[in-house]
């Protein structure tokens, strides 16, 4: 593999990173997949990827796992051990790293919103890292993706009496942004095809917009059945954290501000939520 070619993602083994790493091997990309435990890779190899060993906690693993490479896809997750503070912590490790081997295009995936000022911690987190990597002058472009639509796995609609039924703390007409794993997938895929038009760029992305209602009747659509949306009292969160009351609260009152016509004719072939629930639900049982 040529210096030129490889780009390096992080998380393969993710939904995340799994969508870039395989629409780059679909496109004919030469990706090296980093991941922890590289016999959870083995269908990644078979697509043709490498794949190699790779500890965001560990500063040789990392210079290891990054010689040679022209890009980086870099994606974190604040849910594990150490939350938040690790999802810094492996971010900024990772851009550090990307630094000394002199990486010629870092993607790094941060959310909606991460500069506003939100108060939900796992938006602060990314912002704190979308600032190292500028702090490190690194040829980058940040993706700023909106609520992903894998969320609905298990905030779908369930059975409420003889109707499928989506609760959600949106207020009714309030629009929710939304975008598929496998559409981020497509725009990281371009974006490092075309590094002129995105070196230097931060850019949200969503695929829809959508109300509650709409939400409702995409996976109408999907499933053939009716369903209903309710607006979910706020205080009806409070079982699931601060954290989440928080995000639904700045959704109500401000939100994701992607550009959706402009992102879906930058980026050929996005889906809609209703093509992701055909694929990847079905209606819980009565």
């Amino acid at each position: 593999m040529t210096a030129e070619n490889v780009i390096a993602v992080f998380g393969a083994t993710g939904r995340q990173g799994g969508a870039v790493a395989r629409e780059l091997l679909r496109r004919g990309r030469r990706v090296r997949a980093i991941v922890r435990d590289p016999g959870r890779a083995r269908d990644l190899a078979e697509l043709g990827a490498e794949v190699v060993r790779g500890d965001m906690d560990d500063t040789a693993s990392l210079d290891a796992a990054l010689a040679g490479a022209h890009g980086v896809y870099s994606v974190q997750t604040f849910s594990g051990p150490d939350g938040t503070a690790g999802e810094e912590r492996q971010g900024a490790a990772v851009a550090e790293a990307a630094a000394r081997a002199g990486v010629g295009h870092f993607v790094y995936a941060s959310v909606g919103g991460a500069e506003r000022g939100t108060g939900i911690p796992h938006f602060e987190s990314k912002w704190r890292i979308e600032r190292r990597v500028g702090e490190l002058g690194l040829p980058a472009t940040v993706l700023r993706p909106a609520f992903f639509a894998e969320n609905f796995a298990f905030m779908g609609p369930r059975w409420a009496g003889d109707e499928l039924e989506i609760a959600l703390a949106l207020d009714p007409g309030k629009p929710l942004q939304v975008i598929a794993t496998s559409d981020l997938g497509v725009i990281a895929a371009d974006v490092f095809a075309d590094p002129e038009t995105y070196l230097g760029r931060r850019i949200e992305i969503a695929a829809e917009s959508l109300t509650g209602e709409e939400i409702a009747d995409s996976f109408a659509r999907a499933a053939g059945l009716p369903v209903r949306f309710r607006s979910q009292p706020i205080e009806e969160l409070a079982p699931y954290g601060e954290e989440v009351v928080t995000m639904f609260t700045w959704f109500n009152k401000e939100g994701y501000q992607a550009d959706v016509p402009a992102v879906r004719a930058a980026h050929q072939g996005l889906g809609t939520l209703a093509d992701w629930a055909r694929e990847n639900w079905t209606p819980p049982a009565r």
